[in-house]
């Protein structure tokens, strides 16, 4: 048997919250962080309205120094430096001393594509024949890899130090790679996460797919719908997330607080078979992400009392739905309380695994489950299958046991986490 992991610390930048204080108070209250994007109207976005964290240079100043500042334009990387150094001093943890790393204690830290701004503008730098002014920054801020090496560098980690890459999968794909290494001995802590670049290189791709919100600009907070019957496709959003896993004993033995334990989970891939393609999941595959999660964990059906869904406000909420019913063999007043937290700040893409990760565990110690966006008109083939009360409109109070939390990506990929309250 493996070593038991819990989880030590929690960071977050979110649209609707640039701390977990702010980030936490946002999910209770039901506090939208999707605005109106000046920048996508001129553009000529036909959805403009976005997701994205906002932040002042004297709060980035906190997080970097003058010289790192200097030519610094890879969203993304800011994002995942700001959450991922708040998980590690929330987890109370120090910075490695000169001489030496921590040697076990790794990052590994994911994203979808890092520093297009940075690209753009090295772009037009060599087009115009001057390559020299690119800067010393310019690899470390594009090359995928940078978050997490620029992560290993501040905290001095000398475990594995890698960025995984998974799509919208990307962030709970990553809490379960570090879940493995703990739990097979090769690190004590891992500080997991991922992050997200914002902006319209970025959402670019997704408004000319017509899989964004055309209807809702001058209606931001009310433009991501999970569940609803008027869901008209996902809002675009960024940020990063970034949880610190460790092993039971370590915790212990140097009187860290713990959020949950984390049970196990499954990862796996539809294989764009069936009805699963590039954008699309295979229902089949999914429904064996679930079980094989509850079976690594071993958790029987009936014990998840909540579920995190992966939920985007568009046609396949329904589907996903009566995935899980299937999965679960739960339905009406049987199935899992769920809720989905892309209603208050958008799909955050490869950040959005990590940011509702970090939402989910909060419940644990709020003793809160946190309520639904924009589903008062809760889609009609989820109201055949799950019973209204289930759908929490509002926070309510509530001790959650057992929480499930899935993610699943462009390129049919899937991933399934268990998070479970942690007992002595």
């Amino acid at each position: 048997m493996g070593k038991r992991v819990v989880i030590t610390g929690l960071g977050v930048c979110a649209p609707n919250g640039i701390n977990l204080p702010l980030f936490l108070s946002a999910l209770k209250k039901g506090d939208s962080g999707i605005r109106f994007h000046q920048e996508l109207a001129d553009l000529n976005f036909a959805c403009q309205v976005a997701g994205k964290p906002i932040l002042t240079n004297e709060h980035i100043n906190r997080y970097f120094t003058s010289l790192q500042r200097k030519g610094l334009a890879a969203s993304g990387l800011i994002y995942g430096v700001i959450a991922g150094t708040d998980a590690w001093k929330d987890a109370g943890l120090g910075i490695a001393p000169k001489e030496t790393p921590f040697w076990d204690a790794g990052i590994i830290f994911g994203t979808g594509i890092l520093g297009v701004d940075k690209f753009r503008e090295s772009i037009h730098l060599v087009d115009a024949g001057d390559t020299r002014r690119l800067g010393s920054t310019a690899v470390l801020q594009t090359m995928a890899s940078g978050i997490s090496a620029y992560l290993g560098g501040i905290l001095g980690c000398g475990n594995q130090v890698t960025t995984n890459s998974s799509a919208c999968t990307t962030g709970t794909e990553g809490v379960l790679m570090a879940y493995e290494r703990i739990a097979s001995g090769k690190a004590n802590k891992i500080l997991t996460g991922s992050c997200s670049d914002s902006g319209p290189y970025v959402w670019g791709g997704f408004d000319a797919m017509r899989i964004l919100p055309r209807r809702y600009n001058d209606r931001p907070v009310q433009a991501s719908r999970p569940m609803s019957a008027s869901a008209a496709g996902f809002v675009p959003g960024s940020g990063a997330g970034a949880l610190v896993l460790e092993s039971l004993e370590s915790a212990r033995e140097r009187g860290a607080k713990i959020y949950a334990e984390v049970k196990g989970g499954s990862i796996n891939s539809g294989g764009q078979r069936a009805e699963g393609s590039m954008t699309a999941p295979n229902s089949d595959a999914v429904r064996r992400c679930i079980e094989e999660a509850l079976k690594a964990s071993a958790t029987e059906k009936d014990e998840v009392d909540a579920i995190n869904g992966h939920l985007t406000a568009t046609a396949k909420d329904p589907v996903e739905i009566r995935n899980w019913s299937m999965a679960l063999e739960r339905s009406g007043s049987r199935f899992p309380y769920v809720n989905s937290f892309k209603g208050l700040f958008g799909h955050c893409l490869a950040a959005a695994g990590s940011i509702e990760c970090v939402g989910s565990v909060l419940q644990f110690s709020e003793a809160q489950l946190f309520g639904n966006a924009n589903c008062d008109d809760l889609h009609p083939e989820i109201a055949a299958l799950v019973d209204n009360s289930r759908i929490p409109r509002k926070t309510f109070v509530y001790t959650p046991k057992v929480i499930a939390k899935a993610s699943f990506g462009f390129g049919d990929v899937n991933a399934c986490v268990i998070f479970k309250a942690y007992k002595d």
